[in-house]
């Protein structure tokens, strides 16, 4: 059986989040990451009939019973995942039951999957009903985007726009657009709710005053969407104390969108 730590899936893990810690977006022990993987991939690290322990989720995620997900654990700052991933992270599967999580390697200072695991399960189980590829769900509190919050109504719509004007890329980026959430109280079943059932139309979700939800077929998916929102509101942010004198049109995201063949929000331009 070949080292679990040189796994892909663990090696793409450490570098994702070393590289979200730099940037600035999950500060201490903030933020979080689950990814789905396939069984054979996981197979060829990890006897898989061996439970360290189980661990209750506190959510009925019967859905996903059987799927393996790697995911980072609570109270874990992103800065330590690549230098000691067994104690930051997990290889949790979802029992039968689908309320317990049997640990399959990791944690192994006796600590658990983010509290925020039931949301991410939440939000699996909305992404697959959209899109059978969708394997990861990443939450992060980027700056800039979180600073926007404070200045701009959190409207769907107008958020989105705004966006979408600040860079050429964005409407053919996310050309589905941004849910948004007001303020809630987070590490709780209501939000992971509210969250999952906006994933059921956007990829990406802002909680207000906290931070954004991505999700995506793989880690580069879902760091690129947030990437190109957080790139989009410090321009913003950079900009909206000063006179307009340029922008990007309506008439002009639509060409975009259309040149590149995307599935874009009609309803969130102005026409």
């Amino acid at each position: 059986m070949k080292n679990i730590l040189t796994a892909p899936f663990v090696e793409e893990m450490k570098k994702t989040t070393a590289n979200m810690y730099r940037l600035g977006w999950d500060e201490r022990n903030g933020g979080n990451i689950s990814y789905m993987l396939e069984e054979d991939e996981v197979a060829e690290y990890l006897d898989l009939n061996n439970v360290l322990r189980t661990i209750p989720t506190g959510f009925d995620a019967t859905a996903l019973s059987g799927k393996i997900f790697i995911v980072t654990g609570t109270g874990k700052y992103f800065k330590n995942v690549q230098d000691d991933p067994e104690n930051n992270l997990g290889i949790i599967r979802i029992a039968k039951d689908g309320t317990t999580a049997e640990l399959l390697w990791g944690y192994a200072d006796g600590g658990r999957f983010t509290s925020e695991l039931p949301a991410h399960l939440m939000s699996h189980m909305a992404r697959l009903t959209v899109d059978p590829s969708n394997r990861v769900v990443m939450h992060s509190h980027p700056t800039n985007t979180l600073a926007m919050n404070y200045v701009h109504e959190l409207d769907e719509k107008s958020f989105t726009h705004t966006l979408w004007e600040m860079c050429t890329e964005c409407i053919v980026v996310f050309p589905d657009g941004i849910g948004v959430l007001p303020w809630m109280l987070c590490g709780t079943n209501e939000i992971g709710m509210a969250t999952a059932e906006k994933m059921k139309e956007f990829r990406l979700v802002v909680w207000g005053m906290h931070g954004i939800y991505g999700v995506g077929k793989n880690l580069d998916e879902a760091f690129g969407l947030i990437e190109t929102v957080e790139k989009a509101a410090q321009i913003y942010m950079l900009t909206a104390h000063l006179p307009r004198v340029n922008t990007i049109k309506d008439s002009e995201m639509v060409e975009l969108a259309e040149f590149f063949g995307v599935k874009y929000r009609k309803d969130f331009l102005n026409l």
